[in-house]
């Protein structure tokens, strides 16, 4: 994967991200690559910032209302919740396709050794 700066418009209309000096801190390799899907989806105008905004508020603010602790450490949890929502309404994916996919996932992860990438192998998407 390759990786780029995202747009300082996103950075702006994402205040909560967690960041540092030198940009955003990403805690694993799934949640850098998690931020630049949505920054991808959102440059092939998939969504507006505004409506990535939303639905991201949403997932944070149903997190609060659940009483969890607003400490940063499931914030890209609540990103890929937001994400996943957001594509199955716009219909990018079917609700099928996406459990599909996120089962795929599961159990590439779950065979893959601690350390190691996580990869499908092309012939488990189809």
């Amino acid at each position: 994967m390759t990786t780029s700066t995202p747009p300082e418009s996103a950075l702006r209309a994402l205040p909560a991200l967690p960041r540092d000096d030198h940009g955003p801190v990403f805690k694993a390799p799934w949640e850098a690559q998690a931020f630049a899907m949505a920054v991808s989806l959102h440059t092939r105008g998939v969504f507006t910032w505004t409506e990535w905004a939303a639905a991201l508020a949403n997932e944070l603010g149903a997190a609060a209302a659940r009483g969890e602790p607003d400490d940063g450490t499931r914030y890209y949890e609540h990103w890929l919740a937001a994400l996943e929502k957001l594509v199955e309404g716009k219909d990018v994916i079917t609700p099928a396709e996406l459990e599909r996919r996120i089962e795929e996932w599961d159990a590439a992860a779950r065979a893959t050794p601690h350390g190691s990438p996580i990869e499908l192998r092309r012939g488990e998407r189809e």
